[in-house]
């Protein structure tokens, strides 16, 4: 039975009048008939007792109204919200990354894009010494970021992935001939100087202040983004503690990268202005919990 037909069947049964549901549905009030005629055929018994006074349901008729205007509405329901969901994604929606994360982000934009294709992704990097700026500021709408965020105007999703914590040295360091380094050993080194507008806590998630021991990690010069942390170790200047996306996707012949084997792991998630989740947002957070790493949860 065509969802046409269904329709035709749903409109009689409430009209129990073929001109009234002809007029409802913008056919003849032949074509009613056609298809109940072509229902009846297909079931091997009549549904409605036509008079030339009046239309009637037989009972096969109600046990065929019982069962099928549940799952016709249900149909409806489904299209409706399908459209409505639609609707209101359609646009922009412009994501904060913070260095290689629009590829590690590749699994979640691939679920989004699928399911919302008439939206335009646009990115814009965001630097450590501000991370927040471009989100408060309305330029972008959505930032990926390391955890912990505890902003109270910024809302947390879920957590997208994991991954180890390591030390960059100079190539010529003495570390860099080892496996790996404890945190402690920052005790004994000049790491950078995180400059801008970040939060201390946010900082040491990475950049801890003091050694598990609890000596003080003394800063060095300041920098503002990844590639003057890149120079500044590569001439020996500094070490610094990074996530392992910084050895995926910056490896260069003048630094090494030590896992430090007893740093926690490093979270990333999706943060959003908590007075602007938009649908768009909503749907792109959605998408983050359909593939964040399953191992956090």
């Amino acid at each position: 039975m065509e969802l046409r037909d269904i329709e035709i069947f749903l409109t009689l049964a409430e009209e129990l009048h073929f001109g009234r549901s002809a007029e409802r549905l913008h056919v003849s009030p032949a074509r009613v008939s056609q298809a109940i005629k072509k229902q009846e055929r297909a079931i091997g018994a009549q549904l409605f007792e036509r008079t030339s006074h009046h239309v009637r349901m037989t009972p096969i008729g109600e046990v065929l109204l019982q069962r099928l205007k549940p799952a016709y509405e249900g149909i409806q329901d489904a299209i409706a919200e399908v459209t409505t969901v639609d609707r209101h994604t359609a646009g922009t929606l412009t994501l904060g990354v913070m260095g290689a994360q629009m590829h590690d982000m590749a699994p979640v934009l691939t679920h989004f894009r699928a399911r919302h294709p008439s939206v335009q992704l646009r990115f814009r990097e965001v630097f450590f010494s501000d991370p927040f700026g471009a989100l408060r500021a309305g330029e972008v709408d959505a930032v990926t970021t390391w955890l912990p965020v505890r902003e109270p105007d910024l809302t947390v999703g879920v957590v997208l992935r994991e991954e180890p914590l390591n030390l960059m040295v100079c190539a010529d360091h003495p570390l860099a001939r080892l496996e790996s380094v404890s945190t402690e050993v920052l005790g004994d080194h000049i790491v950078p100087r995180l400059s801008g507008s970040i939060p201390a806590y946010w900082e040491a998630a990475v950049l801890p202040a003091r050694t598990p021991a609890g000596r003080p990690v003394r800063r060095g010069p300041a920098v503002t983004t990844f590639n003057e942390i890149l120079a500044l170790v590569a001439a020996d200047d500094a070490v610094c503690t990074v996530p392992d996306e910084g050895r995926r996707y910056n490896a260069q012949t003048d630094v090494v990268y030590l896992p430090l084997h007893d740093a926690p792991p490093v979270q990333w998630a999706l943060i959003w202005r908590t007075d602007r989740a938009t649908p768009l947002v909503r749907a792109l957070a959605q998408a983050a919990t359909d593939c964040g790493d399953p191992t956090t949860r």
